[in-house]
């Protein structure tokens, strides 16, 4: 806080005289206004002079007496005159006297020169216990009603934030049970083609020597490296297309595409030609293209089944379930967990860059809490970003304790935000936005872990970055 001296160089106080008169103390005893001007101290400030700040502790009652102040308050990275004090009488702060949690609602910036009475919430507490009992008591009930419906409010926040992460999630189980169902559904029509080609196989019939070496081709397909580029497949495509044609191959168009995904080219069909022989040749194939089909589907299932199981596991990790609350616990562990349930929130755009230490030991910790925390981090991180940007989380192993980082590439918070990044209720988001768990919860959840946490930022981004020790949680 700055302000400027009186002329005189020392400070004095406020008279009767000076608040006679004003429509704030309309009936107020003389010797009432005696006592008021006696409990606190004048105040001189000049143009620029910041008086209180916005979300610090009310400690001080302000009432003034002349000159003008504008009230200001930080709405995401812009500050916004909300009012100006420029009426003798009017006040500000000193809502610790009934509130033990209050804060001033918005900075306090001198725009003229002039004088403030200024009386600690302590004094006013006194003064109004000793004179008006009862409107102390109504005051407290109001600031307590207030409090708790901005509480009932983060929690609707939070509780609306958890049906964004829950049909997130939906979104992310139900792409690889959608993949896993359109492969059963093909798996059927597959095996149906397998048994079919089979029986007309064994119509030819085929000798038992001359299926083993076709059998043995087709493994030798599955065993054949892939990757390659769709100029190369579709080329090798056309020439088995060609080659299945020349040689009175039908549905050439349905086998050959199976048979180039497998490695197959027009030298392996020489071969198996000469295995099999000419009558059984049509038949013979299209047993290897529906088993190879079989193959790639059942790896489909086994791939969308394997998504669906990792992300149960994810999300048993996350929410911790099925584990005791305090227990040793893998900060990467959580951190994993935290990125795998959020990736529906991480857009294409978006690099995340993970460097997990090698060395970082579990420590005692309640992950429940910690996951929590790193949610907020990440969507944080993820909210600076926009569209584009990278996404860092790190760990290691410092000094005793354990460092968590979560950076991102955003622009960076202004040092306004920074400062008040930790104060309760502190936002810079929009109603319905966010977690509803704030950057004030996540220092908590930190505090009961004996740790710290702390802000790094500027124009290449912000790292939110996290101590914790490795003893025990206190308290727990």
């Amino acid at each position: 806080m700055t302000r400027s001296a009186p002329p005189d160089g020392g400070p004095r106080r406020a008279g009767p005289d000076d608040l006679r008169g004003m429509t704030l103390f309309d009936g107020v005893a003389d010797d009432q206004l005696q006592e008021l001007s006696a409990a606190g101290e004048e105040v001189h400030f000049g143009p620029e002079d910041v008086l209180w700040v916005e979300n610090q502790p009310a400690e001080s009652w302000w009432v003034l007496l002349d000159g003008s102040i504008d009230l200001l308050r930080h709405v995401g990275h812009e500050e916004t005159v909300l009012g100006t004090m420029d009426v003798p009488g009017r006040w500000a702060g000193g809502f610790r006297a009934w509130d033990e949690h209050g804060a001033y609602l918005a900075t306090g910036r001198a725009v003229a020169p002039g004088r403030v009475l200024r009386i600690p919430a302590a004094e006013l507490r006194r003064i109004w216990t000793a004179r008006f009992p009862l409107g102390l008591l109504l005051t407290e009930g109001v600031s307590r009603s207030a409090r708790n419906y901005e509480t009932m409010a983060r929690q609707r926040e939070a509780l609306a934030a958890l049906g964004t992460l829950a049909a997130g999630l939906a979104h992310e189980l139900n792409n690889p049970a959608a993949a896993a169902t359109r492969a059963v559904d093909a798996l059927a029509e597959a095996c149906d083609g397998m048994f079919a080609s089979l029986r007309r196989l064994a119509g030819v019939p085929v000798s038992a020597e001359q299926f083993t070496g076709l059998d043995a081709l087709r493994q030798e397909l599955g065993s054949r490296p892939g990757g390659e580029s769709p100029m190369v497949l579709a080329d090798r495509e056309d020439e088995l297309a060609d080659w299945l044609a020349d040689h009175d191959v039908a549905r050439e168009w349905v086998l050959a595409p199976a048979l180039a995904a497998a490695g197959a080219d027009p030298e392996w069909c020489d071969r198996a030609a000469g295995v099999v022989g000419e009558d059984p040749l049509a038949a013979g194939l299209e047993w290897v293209a529906s088993t190879l089909s079989v193959t790639v589907l059942l790896a489909e299932v086994k791939e969308s089944t394997q998504r669906i199981s990792d992300l149960v596991a994810a999300v048993r990790s996350y929410s911790q379930l099925d584990r005791a609350s305090m227990q040793r616990t893998d900060v990467a562990e959580g951190l994993e967990s935290t990125l795998v349930t959020l990736a529906h929130r991480i857009p294409p755009g978006v690099r995340v860059e993970r460097d997990y230490g090698q060395d970082v030991p579990r420590i005692q910790a309640l992950p429940g809490e910690l996951n929590q925390l790193w949610t907020r981090l990440v969507d944080n991180a993820l909210d600076a970003m926009g569209d584009a940007g990278t996404l860092r989380v790190r760990t290691g192993w410092e000094r005793g304790a354990v460092v968590v980082e979560v950076g991102d590439s955003g622009p960076g918070m202004s040092e306004e935000t920074r400062a008040h990044a930790f104060d309760p209720f502190f936002t810079t988001k929009g109603v319905g936005q966010g977690t509803g768990l704030g950057l004030d919860i996540s220092r908590r959840v930190v505090q009961h872990h004996g740790g710290e946490i702390g802000i790094d930022t500027g124009p290449g981004g912000t790292v939110l970055r996290v101590r914790l020790p490795g003893g025990r949680v206190g308290g727990a």
